[in-house]
């Protein structure tokens, strides 16, 4: 199996903490976002745009997230989101449900042979 089809299916469900990880430091933009998991995922993880937005109108509409257009001058306008105070408290909860999941995981799927941990 495709280690890439592998990383989207694990990742399909934390998409809004990921985004949220996102705009904890700054502010940004859709591409901007985009580009900043990217990286962050060491280049082996690229968002969809559809995704992104679809996640985005989503936080916002829940209170974790809030937009707003920017001020370029050149260029088209970007719309720019932010992370609430509501929505750092998700993110802290989403992230120890994370580290929850993910210790009882690795007790479900290790073989107890060697070279598991």
């Amino acid at each position: 199996m495709d280690v890439q089809v592998i990383n989207s299916d694990l990742i399909r469900g934390n998409i809004d903490p990921i985004i949220l990880s996102v705009l904890i430091p700054s502010d940004n933009y859709g591409y901007g976002i985009i580009k900043e998991i990217y990286r962050k995922s060491g280049e082996q993880f690229e968002l969809k745009e559809p995704t992104l937005y679809s996640s985005l109108k989503r936080l916002e509409k829940s209170g974790y997230v809030e937009s707003y257009w920017g001020e370029e001058t050149q260029g088209g306008r970007r719309k720019y989101y932010r992370i609430s105070s509501q929505g750092r408290e998700v993110y802290q909860l989403q992230v120890q449900a994370w580290h929850a999941a993910k210790t009882l995981i690795d007790c479900m799927i290790a073989t107890g042979e060697e070279g598991d941990e």
